[in-house]
């Protein structure tokens, strides 16, 4: 393996691809080869994000979300809590999570975690976590 990479954003996988509206989520991880890290930008227009939706956590991946701009809230567990730009949110393993963009303007988000071998695997989903308003 090469001691670098290099990967544009429009050569990452768009995980919101086929969710017209919703942004963008690019997981870097794999077209960079990475071996140790899970590294994923995420930009989110007004009113999307977790809301009236799922809530998930990982076995074994606690995470860090970085605002870097925007207003976004957290459902975390039982939890909502409102976060600004360059602001880090960390996540245990075990806590359920989502994120929503309520806010009036486009916000982006940079999540870390530890690479996941089979990320299906060691996510588990919950159902209705974030009731809409």
């Amino acid at each position: 393996m090469a001691d670098h990479s290099i990967v544009h954003s429009d050569d990452a996988t768009d995980f919101m691809a086929d969710y017209e509206g919703f942004g963008e989520m690019r997981g870097f991880t794999d077209e960079l080869g990475c071996e140790q890290i899970a590294f994923t930008w995420r930009r989110m227009p007004p009113g999307t994000g977790g809301k009236g939706s799922y809530g998930h956590r990982h076995t074994d991946q606690e995470e860090i979300y970085f605002v870097v701009n925007g207003t976004v809230q957290f459902k975390l567990g039982d939890e909502i809590v409102t976060v600004g730009p360059r602001t880090a949110v960390r996540v245990a393993p075990e806590t359920y999570r989502s994120v929503h963009n309520d806010g009036p303007d486009e916000a982006e988000l940079v999540i870390c975690s530890i690479r996941s071998e089979n990320a299906e695997a060691e996510t588990e989903m919950t159902p209705d976590f974030w009731p809409a308003d």
